[in-house]
């Protein structure tokens, strides 16, 4: 502690309640959007009795609604992919819980494992493909909700938005 300070604090600083954030109901940080995904990625129990696999297309189910926000689960079979696409304006996270995905962008390409997210800015450009032998699950959160997502035809002419990777 310094003690050339003026400021001097004494007793318990939890016990000071202005001190202290409320806690918020739902998410409003990319931080807290993360964190929440992370949430329900742990609870096995929440999402996997949702799970269904569709041989012909991607299969999703909405799981959750708050306000500006909203969390899709989502299955992809061998092969599956969504097609060159960005979203809009909303800006997203995208947690792989089981299984492996590749993201491809115009950088190249990764492989997302059980844990990876990714975060995203409005107007990124990817394409996410299951190109293992195996199913895979993962989620998806979209702030603002998702209203639009425009496909792409190639990267040119194109500038990936900043990418935040974590694991």
């Amino acid at each position: 502690m310094n003690m050339d300070s003026d400021l001097q604090i004494a007793g318990d600083l939890m016990e000071v309640p202005h001190l202290l954030q409320p806690e918020r109901e739902h998410p409003v940080t990319v931080a807290e959007f993360a964190g929440l995904a992370r949430e329900i990625a742990a609870d096995r129990a929440r999402w996997a009795p949702h799970v269904e696999y569709d041989a012909t297309a991607r299969w999703y189910h909405r799981l959750r609604v708050g306000p500006g926000y909203e969390v899709w689960l989502l299955s992809w079979v061998p092969g599956q992919g969504s097609g060159l696409h960005d979203h809009g304006r909303s800006s997203g996270v995208l947690t792989v819980l089981q299984g492996e995905l590749t993201e491809r962008t115009e950088r190249g390409a990764r492989t997302l494992r059980p844990g990876t997210q990714r975060v995203f800015a409005p107007g990124y450009v990817h394409e996410v493909v299951n190109d293992s032998l195996e199913p895979v699950v993962s989620l998806h959160v979209y702030f603002p909700g998702l209203t639009e997502m425009p496909m792409h035809e190639s990267y040119q002419g194109r500038c990936a938005a900043p990418e935040i990777v974590t694991a």
